[in-house]
This record gives structure tokens, C-alpha cells and sequence, in this order.
């Protein structure tokens, strides 16, 4: 068997300690870390995304953190160029990669070293998808998408319009579903030898953090940032903008919801989207899970490590 490169994968719901569990086993392996957040790239959104602070990352390298400006294009093919441009660094630097987030769809296309296929250029199904978004609203392509391809509607969000549309436009220009291309794609052989862990705890305590979570973001100053961020230019349509926690504080700083609404609106939609990111893993990853429910950092670490030995990655 030929030898493969080492990658280390931290995944899981959000709010479920991966942050911590990362870095302390970085300092213990001589990992660096690369972010598999969807939001985390983008400068200017620290408290709504939990982005990691300086004095948490311990002297810890981190990538694809406050990398792109709010208005950049950023999608899974940028994402799996960038991390895999770091991963040989990190090789490079003498270190082993560390592979970090929640976002399954990009943690799979690096780990999977997946192919997106070209469509044929002509955009104007999807300008046809904008459009209809634009004056009929996210949840009619979302209609749309479950009539024909299921499996993927229930894997993302009904406001996720982006991927509403990309799925849409995909079946229109290749008669395929996305979920079965990504199928395929989970089936090639992975090009290092990948340790995946998937942290994950009981259902109510996870829910109980992530609305202590939002309280705290609130009183961080959310809705600061997201004034910031409008006062700065950035569109409120803007892919970014869209994300967890910014998209629900919109009506209430345009005075269409009041800011108890807002947080209770941003705490039940993270909580499904974290139902959302454990049946994805449970489905499409093959992941060594590691109940942490009442244990600690130290405990994930540990369980990890010995995991890592008996794969001779440490």
C-alpha cells in the first residue's frame, strides 16, 4: 500500500467544543489548523460566526480564518484550492494538518479529493432561479428542489439559495441529481490517510449551548456588528449576510422585530442546523464519533490520540 500523507478531521454540530478539542490537540501532535466554516473566512464577522480569538488559537497556526472580505465570492471549490494549498504547507513546515469545522459538504471535498463538474457556461437557467428567488422567494426553489432531488433539499437549508439554485441549475444541464454526484464523489478513495472524528453530545445539553451561545453573541454586541457590516456597504443579499445569526438580525435592525424575537429566532434555527449537520455526518462521512456528554476537552483529546496511534498517524 502506498504511503499517504496524514490529515486530521474535527467535525461535528456547532456548539459542541471542536475549537478547544483542536488546539489542544495541535499542541500535543504538532498539528496546524485549517477551518472548515462556511463563515469564518469572511473579515468583519467575528461574533456571530464564534470565529476563534488570538489568545484561544495558544500559539496555534490557523488558516481560511478572516481570509475573505464579506462581498468575495467563496464557495466549496474555492474552499477545497485553499485547503489543500495549506495542507502542503503544513507538511512543508514539518506539522500535521488539522482539518476543523462543521461544514461537511467542504470538509468532504478535501478529504475525498472531490471533482466539481464543469456545467456548460450557459447561465441563463440560473439567472432564470435568481429571478424567481428574487420575486417569489427562497422557499418556492426550495419546493422545487425537493420534487427532484430529495435527499439533498433535507441536507440543506430552505434559505440556503446559493445551493437551492447550484442543485436546480445541476439537474437542468446534466439530468442528475446533485445527491447522487456527491455519492459517487464520497466513493473515491481518499488521497491521505484521514483520522475523522465526530464530536458529538446529548441532544439537550447541545441545544442548551447553543442558546447560551446566542446570548452571549448578543451580549458581545451581534447587533453592532451587523450594523457595522451595513454601515460599511455590504449588501443584505449578499451570500454572507445570509449566514446564521446575521440573516435573523436584519428585521430587527430595520425595526420589523423586536431584538427578544430575533435572538429566539437565531437560537431555534441553529439548533435545526445542527440537527442538519449530525444527520449529514451520521450519512455521508465515516467518522470515529467520540461522545463527549459530560466529559472534557482533555477526555476528546485523549480518545482521539489513541485513535491516532492505533493508525500510526502519531
Amino acid at each position: 500500500m502506498p504511503y499517504k500523507k496524514p490529515l486530521i478531521v474535527i467535525a461535528g454540530p456547532t456548539a459542541c467544543g471542536k475549537t478547544a478539542s483542536s488546539v489542544a490537540l495541535a499542541k500535543k501532535i504538532g498539528g496546524e489548523i485549517i477551518s472548515a466554516d462556511s463563515m469564518q473566512v469572511y473579515k468583519f464577522m467575528d461574533i456571530g460566526t464564534a470565529k476563534i480569538r488570538d489568545e484561544e488559537k495558544e500559539g496555534i497556526s490557523h488558516y481560511l480564518i478572516d481570509e475573505f472580505m464579506p462581498d468575495d465570492e467563496f464557495n466549496v471549490k474555492i474552499f477545497q484550492e485553499r485547503a489543500n494549498y495549506y495542507i502542503d504547507k503544513i507538511y512543508k513546515n514539518g506539522h500535521i494538518p488539522i482539518l476543523v469545522g462543521g461544514t461537511g459538504f467542504y470538509i468532504n471535498a478535501v478529504v475525498y479529493n472531490n471533482n466539481f463538474m464543469e456545467t456548460d457556461g450557459d447561465d441563463s437557467y440560473r439567472k432564470i432561479l435568481e429571478n424567481e428567488a428574487e420575486s417569489l422567494g427562497p422557499e418556492y426553489l426550495y419546493e422545487m428542489l425537493k420534487t427532484i432531488d430529495m435527499d439533498y433539499a433535507e441536507s440543506i437549508h430552505c434559505n440556503n439559495t446559493k445551493r437551492i439554485i447550484r442543485a436546480l441549475e445541476f439537474y437542468h444541464q446534466t439530468g442528475k441529481k446533485l445527491s447522487e454526484h456527491n455519492k459517487v464523489q464520497h466513493m473515491n478513495e481518499s488521497p491521505y490517510n484521514t483520522a475523522f472524528f465526530v464530536l458529538n453530545m446529548d441532544r439537550k445539553i447541545l441545544y442548551d449551548r447553543i442558546n447560551k451561545r446566542v446570548d452571549i453573541m448578543l451580549e458581545e454586541g451581534l447587533a453592532d456588528e451587523v450594523k457595522k457590516l451595513l454601515n460599511m456597504g455590504y449588501s443584505q443579499k449578499l451570500v454572507s449576510m445570509q449566514g446564521l445569526g446575521y440573516k435573523e438580525m436584519l428585521p430587527y435592525i430595520n425595526g420589523d422585530l423586536s431584538l427578544n424575537d430575533a435572538a429566539d429566532e437565531i437560537k431555534k434555527r441553529t439548533r435545526h442546523f445542527a440537527k442538519r449537520q449530525l444527520t449529514w455526518f451520521k450519512h455521508q462521512s465515516d467518522g470515529y464519533w467520540i461522545d463527549i456528554t459530560g466529559r472534557d476537552t482533555d477526555f476528546a483529546v485523549s480518545q482521539m490520540i489513541d485513535y491516532l496511534k492505533e493508525r500510526e498517524i502519531v
